[in-house]
């Protein structure tokens, strides 16, 4: 599951606009020249791909997770946006996955 705070819902809606499409969360291992293995981040997609699982929001918008990359996630995580509303901060009770998150539109 991954909570929504409301200002987080809101701008995942601003983003996906009025074009049809939900909400994808990766864990990137491309290029991320960072010294852990990847980072978190948000694809907005037309729809899901095979190996997508759908993952509990409590909110209005679809989120999906490849089922490859759920070793990567904590059971429970809150998705908020970060103080400057410029990024999203995704947390759980054990850890921070990341506090400068972006979506990428991977739409076609």
């Amino acid at each position: 599951m991954i909570e929504l705070t409301p200002q987080a819902e809101r701008k995942i809606r601003d983003k996906i606009g009025s074009r049809p499409g939900s909400l994808r969360l990766i864990y990137d291992t491309e290029g991320c020249g960072c010294a852990v293995n990847g980072i978190p981040g948000l694809r907005i997609i037309d729809q899901p791909e095979e190996d997508d699982m759908p993952l509990e929001s409590g909110g209005s918008v679809a989120m999906y997770m490849n089922r490859r990359q759920e070793v990567f996630f904590e059971d429970r995580m809150k998705l908020d946006v970060t103080p400057d509303q410029y990024a999203f901060r995704l947390d759980s009770d054990g850890q921070t996955y990341g506090t400068n998150i972006q979506i990428i539109d991977a739409r076609r």
